[in-house]
C-alpha cells in the first residue's frame, strides 16, 4: 500500500504511463515515427515474436510498415501497473485490427493480446524501456469491405471519412498534415 502523502504522484505516474501507452498506439497506427520515438527509450528493444530488437530496427521495422497492411487499429482495454520508484511494469490488454492485402484481396484480421511493458521515468518522463507483445486470440474474418461504397449501402459524403494508416483526416485533425 501506498503512503496517503504520495498518493496524488501515484495517480499522476499512472496516468502518465497510460497516456504513453496510448499515444504509442496511435503512433503505431498512423505510422508515425516520432509519435513512436516519444514513447520509448533509445536503448530500448521489443520482442513481439514475429520481431525481437532495439528499438531502432524496431522503429524502421513499424513504419512505415507493411504496404500489405493499409490500416491497423489497436483498441488497448485495462493496463495493471505496479510501480516501484522510477521503474513500473505494465500489463495492457490490447485487440488489434489488421486489414492485410492477399494479392487478390484484402482480409480482416483481429487479435487479442496483451503487452508487458516495463517502463522507466527519466528526467521526470515515463517510457517504454523493453515491451514483450503475448498473443491470446486471433481470428480471421474473411473479405474486407469495400469502403469505397460507403457504409451499410449508404454512401460517404466526403473521401474523409475512411481510415487509413497514413494520411488520413486525424492526421488534420490533430495538426499534422
Amino acid at each position: 500500500m501506498h503512503a496517503p502523502d504520495n498518493r496524488l504522484q501515484v495517480l499522476l505516474d499512472r496516468d502518465d504511463i497510460r497516456d504513453c501507452i496510448a499515444r504509442l498506439a496511435r503512433g503505431e497506427d498512423r505510422r508515425d515515427p516520432d509519435i513512436i520515438k516519444a514513447c520509448f527509450w533509445p536503448d530500448a528493444s521489443c520482442d513481439f515474436g514475429i520481431f525481437a530488437g532495439a528499438f531502432d530496427e524496431y522503429l524502421a521495422w513499424v513504419t512505415p510498415g507493411s504496404p500489405a497492411i493499409p490500416v491497423t487499429q489497436h483498441v488497448l482495454g485495462q493496463s495493471v501497473i505496479a510501480l516501484n520508484g522510477d521503474a513500473a511494469s505494465a500489463e495492457t490488454h490490447v485487440t488489434a485490427y489488421h486489414r492485410i492485402n492477399m494479392g487478390a484481396e484484402e482480409r480482416d484480421i483481429v487479435l487479442g493480446g496483451r503487452y508487458l511493458d516495463t517502463l522507466q521515468r527519466r528526467d521526470g518522463a515515463w517510457r517504454i524501456a523493453q515491451r514483450t507483445m503475448l498473443y491470446d486470440w486471433s481470428q480471421n474474418f474473411g473479405k474486407s469491405v469495400d469502403w469505397s461504397q460507403g457504409l451499410m449501402g449508404a454512401p460517404f459524403s466526403a473521401e474523409h471519412f475512411t481510415g487509413r494508416a497514413n494520411g488520413d483526416f486525424s492526421e488534420r485533425f490533430f495538426g499534422k498534415g
